[in-house]
């Protein structure tokens, strides 16, 4: 029996049969399941029945647990002897504060090991039917988070938006809804053109997710009419056109 480890384990963007196998084994293992709010509950039916199940968070109530706090319960029941999983939305290498983790358990000499997950930006891209690379239009590919950390923390830099107008390829903002303002403005400014297409998807793989389709000049006006909040994905770049199936 493993005992006294974290497994940082990626759930993927919702649906349950998107899940690795190694996911699957290590929930199946854990005593305790440390889990994001935004995790598709469905997931945890494949957690053991006396494991403990502690949400770390409530949907769109604004109450989360700080990160220093969950750092801190992770290590408390790996020291207690007890099997952790730390079951986080999507791919934990990808805006999952991963290495503020991983540093506050090598600190405390707990052993750990990351699973990863299928990305958000993936499965949002699959919902959509597109890709997120063209050879003809999109060799490359950005992950950006839209949330502007800098307003909580003025120890880091702000990022700035507009050096992305020119960016030869996709881009994909997590977490841009929030703050559609701000970076569909500065790529504007910065010469991105105005008609450049955009897919936002609303909930990727959930049962309500929603996916809607726009411009760059339009983004923050089909923000607010479609009334989309957080969690979505927004695609920006030639390869959000759908693909013409009739030809």
């Amino acid at each position: 029996m493993i005992s006294n480890k974290v497994y940082l384990v990626g759930a993927g963007p919702g649906d349950p049969e998107l899940l690795t196998l190694k996911a699957v084994k290590f929930i199946a293992l854990a005593d305790v399941i440390f889990y994001d709010y935004l995790v598709d509950e469905r997931i945890l039916t494949y957690a053991k029945t006396d494991a403990e199940l502690i949400s770390l968070g409530q949907p769109y109530t604004g109450r989360k647990i700080k990160q220093t706090e969950v750092n801190e319960r992770m290590i408390a029941a790996a020291k207690s002897g007890q099997t952790v999983v730390r079951l986080k939305g999507g791919d934990p290498h990808i805006f999952g504060r991963l290495n503020e983790e991983m540093q506050s358990l090598l600190d405390a000499s707990v052993p750990f090991e990351v699973v990863p997950g299928i990305t958000s930006a993936s499965a949002a891209a699959q919902v959509a039917g597109i890709s997120l690379t063209d050879r003809r239009h999109a060799s490359a590919v950005a992950f950006i988070t839209g949330h502007l950390s800098y307003q909580h923390d003025p120890t880091l830099t702000p990022l700035d938006f507009g050096k992305f107008a020119s960016f030869p390829g996709t881009l994909v903002f997590y977490m841009g809804v929030v703050t559609v303002k701000v970076w569909s403005a500065a790529l504007l400014e910065n010469g991105m053109n105005p008609q450049t297409p955009i897919v936002i998807i609303f909930n990727a793989t959930f049962s309500n997710q929603k996916v809607v389709r726009t411009t760059l000049a339009d983004a923050e006006q089909t923000v607010e009419c479609e009334q989309l909040s957080s969690p979505c994905i927004v695609i920006v770049g030639e390869t959000s056109v759908p693909l013409n199936s009739g030809k």
